[in-house]
């Protein structure tokens, strides 16, 4: 008797047993599933934008002066005297042209001319001796006129003569292609017994650039424009000297924003005394700003954007998600500035989940 009332109690002990540990699991269970089902987020907190008052921007080098030259005259390239990377000085010959059809038009033209000379000679002889008779009353009044003007208009043939001859030899010197001002040779696209065509319509022959100083052009944003003044400094490097950095000074701002892009065009300027720097080159250009009052930095990834428009998640004391909407100032690269909206003591949830909405109760990632 006493044994079967311990064995009973044994399985009443055993069946209690497993019945509490199988609740205990399935609380310990739908814990774990609660805990889960809560997202787990990062918290950043906004930093001063005191710090991070810099601006990287792509740039343009150009030469200060640059000039493409073109033929003026029609001909084939008889020879060039100078080939890329040379320097040059003002009036230094580049090339000469051969022109026989402008040749013989300047000997027509002179040879016009001779003839004209000759007529107006003949003819101040006439009107001279015409007005002599006229003086004497020997011939009519009408026929000394008729002489004089005779000579009027052959002292007006000889001058039309001459400013011919004068146009052509003007376009002769132009058979000899000269530097316009002391530069490099930087680009050379024709050769000898190549066929010359007048103009710019035609090809470019020579380009000559003035690289003691250069231009640098930069294209700024709307948002920042506003900090960009002339007499500004600025730094820029260049991919082929990498860990150097090159000085420049703001010179003038278009005060216009391209329609496109919404940014303004600044050109800046450099010197280069040692050659270093090349025309066309690309750069990046690096200007210190004046912090902003009032502007709070966060991550990039911290932004949402909503039909509600631009907004923040912040986490309030009971890890429960509140959305902050927000005004954003500058587009920093990896963070932006925001002016309005949010404060430093919030705690703004970095990179939520899309489906986070206000209300959701969250977790904070340990770090």
């Amino acid at each position: 008797m006493v044994a079967g009332l311990a064995g009973l109690l044994v399985v009443v002990l055993v069946v209690a047993s497993g019945l509490w540990n199988r609740n205990a699991s399935e609380a310990r269970l739908k814990e774990w599933t609660d805990t889960q089902a809560v997202p787990v987020v990062s918290v950043v907190l906004p930093a001063s934008s005191a710090n991070q008052s810099s601006l990287d921007l792509p740039g343009r080098l150009e030469a200060y002066t640059r000039a493409p030259i073109y033929a003026r005259v029609g001909g084939f390239l008889k020879a060039w005297y100078v080939d890329i990377g040379a320097p040059v000085k003002s009036g230094q010959l580049l090339a000469e042209i051969e022109a026989p059809d402008l040749d013989q038009q300047l000997l027509q033209a002179k040879a016009a001319l001779a003839s004209a000379e000759a007529a107006e000679a003949l003819s101040t002889v006439t009107a001279r001796r015409w007005l002599q008779l006229g003086g004497a009353n020997t011939v009519s009044r009408q026929t000394v006129d008729e002489k004089t003007s005779d000579l009027t208009v052959k002292q007006a043939l000889t001058k039309a003569a001459q400013a011919a001859v004068d146009r052509l030899e003007v376009l002769y010197a132009f058979k000899r292609l000269t530097a316009p001002f002391d530069g490099i040779v930087t680009a050379r696209t024709t050769d000898i017994g190549a066929l010359i065509n007048a103009g710019n319509s035609g090809q470019e022959l020579f380009e000559v650039s003035d690289l003691r100083s250069v231009r640098i052009y930069v294209q700024v944003p709307q948002m920042m424009s506003g900090q960009i003044s002339v007499g500004m400094q600025a730094t820029f490097t260049l991919p082929q000297y990498p860990g150097r950095q090159f000085s420049a000074v703001v010179s003038s701002l278009s005060h216009a924003m391209d329609t496109a892009s919404k940014s303004m065009l600044v050109e800046l300027h450099a010197e280069n005394p040692d050659g270093t720097l090349f025309s066309a080159a690309y750069c990046q250009v690096h200007f210190l700003l004046a912090p902003l009052p009032n502007r709070l930095l966060l991550p990039v990834t911290a932004i949402m954007q909503s039909n509600q428009g631009t907004q923040v998640a912040v986490l309030s004391k009971d890890n429960r998600v509140a959305l902050k909407p927000v005004q954003i100032g500058r587009d920093l690269g990896n963070s932006v500035e925001v002016t309005a909206g949010l404060s430093p003591q919030d705690k703004v949830i970095d990179a939520p989940p899309e489906t986070l909405q206000a209300g959701n109760m969250v977790r904070v990632a340990a770090r």
